[in-house]
């Protein structure tokens, strides 16, 4: 069992205008907040994002360096996907593989790709 992922942003207060509005809409309780940083519970796990330090923001992230490529998350349907979709069009939020969207992950797997905080891939996927 995971019991939580720590992600450190390079801007706080804008990766919350992101990250808050998709937890709490899928589902993901508000944890812990401090001057550094937040932390949202869904179950037992939880997921948390911290302020870089200044020291380490010039060296960057990007999914395809090591380290943390992406965060996938269940939603029910594929009207929920959809959904999000749209709400992260509507956002200005980048749909990542637009040409093979909704099936990017191959024919019989209905997801979204998108471009959350600091290019970090975000990927919501239908159960059924």
């Amino acid at each position: 069992m995971l019991h939580h992922v720590e992600v450190n942003v390079s801007n706080l207060e804008e990766a919350r205008l992101f990250w808050d509005d998709l937890l709490e809409g899928l589902g993901y309780s508000l944890y812990s907040e401090w001057g550094k940083g937040v932390s949202w519970m869904y179950g037992e796990t939880y997921l948390v994002f911290v302020q870089t330090e200044a020291r380490f923001l010039d060296a960057g992230y990007h999914r395809g360096q090591t380290g943390l490529n992406h965060l996938a998350f269940h939603v029910e349907t594929r009207a929920d996907v959809d959904a999000w979709t749209e709400r992260f069009r509507v956002q200005g939020i980048p749909i990542l593989y637009e040409d093979r969207h909704p099936f990017a992950g191959g024919p019989n797997y209905y997801a979204v790709f998108a471009e959350g905080p600091d290019r970090m891939k975000i990927e919501l996927v239908a159960k059924n």
